[in-house]
């Protein structure tokens, strides 16, 4: 396979450890085959019923997909200032320019941690509502 945006052969890596992922030795871009994305979120985040939609805005873009050469779409990546691309036609996989890998584990940790706090705010709110509650009930009487 070769690079959308260089043209360069792509080569085989292992990202981390732990995903295999063909990247671009010139441009430094990383090709993720389907599931390769949600893996790449999940060295962050991995509760994927958090994580919100991924497509948004989607629209037909310039680069062709390394494996079907086929054009790939352009879509903004869960609502965040973030474009990646995707071979919508056949579904093999993502694009990612070089650093939007860092860019995708740094929007799932902001994630996670937003996530976290809303729940200790809902959970602290509970609380005070209890307290609430029970102070009016021992007030009244009841």
């Amino acid at each position: 396979m070769n690079c959308p945006e260089c043209k360069t052969e792509l080569v085989k890596k292992y990202y981390k450890g732990m995903i295999e992922v063909e990247t671009c030795p010139r441009c430094r871009g990383m090709w993720l085959d389907l599931v390769e994305l949600d893996q790449l979120e999940d060295t962050a985040f991995d509760e994927d019923a958090q994580k919100g939609s991924l497509f948004h805005y989607q629209r037909r873009g310039d680069r062709l997909c390394p494996h079907c050469g086929l054009p790939m779409d352009e879509f903004q990546y869960r609502l965040f200032d973030l474009h990646l691309n995707y071979c919508a036609v056949h579904e093999h996989g993502f694009w990612l320019d070089a650093g939007e890998d860092e860019r995708v584990t740094s929007l799932m940790t902001r994630r996670a941690r937003d996530i976290h706090r809303k729940e200790e705010a809902e959970s602290e709110w509970k609380q005070v509502l209890r307290n609430m509650h029970a102070f009016l009930r021992k007030r009244d009487g009841s």
